[in-house]
């Protein structure tokens, strides 16, 4: 009787970890339908258009072979 007692206690244990909803449902929360994620505002703001952070490509070529060189 004790191993199946420990099995109850098992499966019981793994059903209260995975609760309810499939993994998919779980994992990717900017994948849910849009009748689960409309009852929130969106917290993401526009980022805006993307812009050069370095104009001088010698300049970022330079840095980037030095650190290739770099040895630690």
């Amino acid at each position: 009787m004790r191993p199946s007692r420990r099995a109850l206690i098992a499966i019981c244990g793994v059903l209260v970890l995975t609760g309810c909803g499939t993994a998919k449902e779980k994992s990717a929360p900017c994948k849910r339908p849009v009748n689960l994620t409309g009852f929130a505002s969106d917290p993401r703001v526009e980022c805006g258009p993307m812009q050069a952070v370095n104009s001088d490509r010698r300049a970022a070529q330079a840095a980037i072979d030095a650190l290739a060189h770099h040895v630690e």
